[in-house]
């Protein structure tokens, strides 16, 4: 891997740039970072990632190929090829894989993993939750230990969650599902 000096950019980035230890973050060339970033110690941004203004990048995180919008906090996560809307808040110990796509003011908490899967904006998906090829509406809260059980040992199914739902605690959803706004 090809690592840029933090000095010497190859890609001009945003104003208040701030990043607490140097030594321990490495940025690809082609990272493009907005302005008013902070990056905290220990993280590995790299690839076609784009970080978004007023955004705050904790310690421990490996980043790429990700889209990260603006006023976004990302701690101690995994994020691979996904986009993470404004305001919202992932980790720590989370994992977004490819085609994950969290709306705005969302929350993906520990333990949780996100994949070709979207949340609607304002949901909550807080610990300990499987969400795979799923489309999740607004206002949602997904409690733990959910998972959404989306191949059946020969074919993949999506399933789908309106807006507004509660979704308990353990719950298996098995797809193909679709549940309707405001159910519980």
């Amino acid at each position: 891997m090809k690592y840029f000096n933090l000095f010497k950019p190859k890609f001009e980035h945003g104003k208040n740039l701030k990043i607490m230890d140097k030594r321990s973050v490495h940025i690809d060339s082609t990272v493009q970072i907005g302005n008013n970033v902070t990056i905290y110690e220990n993280n590995y941004i790299e690839g076609n990632t784009i970080i978004g203004d007023d955004c705050v990048i904790l310690p421990g995180n490996h980043i790429l190929d990700t889209l990260i919008c603006n006023k976004v906090t990302i701690e101690s996560s995994n994020l691979k090829e996904g986009i993470i809307h404004d305001g919202a808040n992932v980790g720590p110990f989370a994992r977004i894989r490819p085609k994950a796509v969290i709306g705005k003011n969302c929350k993906v908490g520990n333990f949780v993993e996100i994949k070709n899967a979207t949340l609607g904006e304002g949901t909550k998906v807080s610990h300990l939750t499987y969400v795979g090829d799923a489309t999740i509406g607004k206002n949602c809260n997904i409690g733990c230990g959910v998972i959404f059980v989306n191949y059946n040992g020969v074919l993949k199914h999506r399933s789908i969650v309106g807006d507004n739902c509660f979704i308990g605690s353990n719950v298996n959803i098995i797809a193909p599902v679709n549940i309707k706004n405001n159910s519980f």
